[in-house]
């Protein structure tokens, strides 16, 4: 269990202003879940992510996991960034396994081990390639499958799939949600997109502006639809879907005030 209490994020920016990123946020990212969440640009998604990551200490508040502190980076975090970071002069095969190759795995038994994760994200032919041979999706997949070498306990991720054409994000989602389905591991995303949101979060965080509060929390199981039938159609089909759609499109456009509000 990973749990958030009165997360309050302040910094001083270049320009010498000071900026108040997160106010008092609080959430907990419970066993087999996705936490999505959403707001527009510059609400503290990425402050939170890079939080709950170890890169960006609190002002306030506290990140725990299993009841231990976090207070840097760790190995029980995994992290996929929304630009790809690998290493341009490695295979694949070797990006996939850095991670437990700085733990000291041997190189056979790490080599096995990451072998099994690109069979996962469907690469098992490209453990050869650099990968600047390989499409922006494709490097996603390797980014995931880098992040999941090392077993973390939770699965962190910065809009991974912005930066992608829109077939080539479905399918990444799609692969997200059968990833999701197969190992049960915890996920945090953070995105722009509703839909994205709504497909594959089994909990949906709304952030205000700056400073980033959480504003609306939902429950949803599409995912799970997702997951059995990838196909995305009758998901986006669905009338709740569409209801919850136009609900959070709302909040956003006007942001609540006061307290939160929650729907299951």
């Amino acid at each position: 269990m990973l749990s958030i209490r009165n997360a309050t994020v302040k910094f001083r920016a270049a320009d010498g202003t000071e900026v108040h990123a997160l106010d008092s946020v609080s959430f907990d990212i419970p066993p087999d879940s996705i936490v999505v969440a959403l707001g527009a640009s510059g609400c503290g998604k990425s402050t939170l992510l890079n939080a709950i990551a170890g890169f960006q200490p609190l002002t306030e508040g506290t990140i725990s996991i299993d009841g231990e502190a976090v207070n840097g980076p760790g190995g029980d975090r995994g992290v996929v960034f929304q630009k790809d970071t690998l290493l341009p002069w490695s295979s694949v095969l070797d990006n996939v396994a850095l991670g437990l190759r700085y733990r000291g795995v041997p190189k056979p038994e790490r080599h096995r081990q990451a072998r099994d994760l690109l069979k996962l994200v469907d690469l098992s032919d490209f453990e050869a390639k650099p990968p600047y041979e390989l499409s922006g999706g494709m490097r996603q997949r390797v980014g995931i499958a880098r992040a999941l070498a090392t077993d973390p306990k939770i699965l962190l991720m910065d809009e991974p799939f912005g930066a992608l054409d829109s077939l080539t994000r479905e399918n990444m989602q799609q692969l997200l949600a059968a990833i999701w389905a197969r190992t049960g591991k915890q996920i945090f995303f953070i995105t722009h997109s509703i839909e994205e949101a709504l497909t594959l979060g089994t909990h949906i965080l709304v952030m205000s502006p700056r400073p980033g509060r959480i504003v609306a929390r939902y429950e949803a199981d599409f995912v799970r639809q997702f997951a059995l039938s990838g196909d995305i159609g009758p998901v986006l089909a669905n009338p709740r879907f569409v209801s919850l759609r136009e609900e959070i499109r709302s909040i956003i456009h006007k942001p609540a005030t006061g307290n939160e509000r929650q729907a299951a």
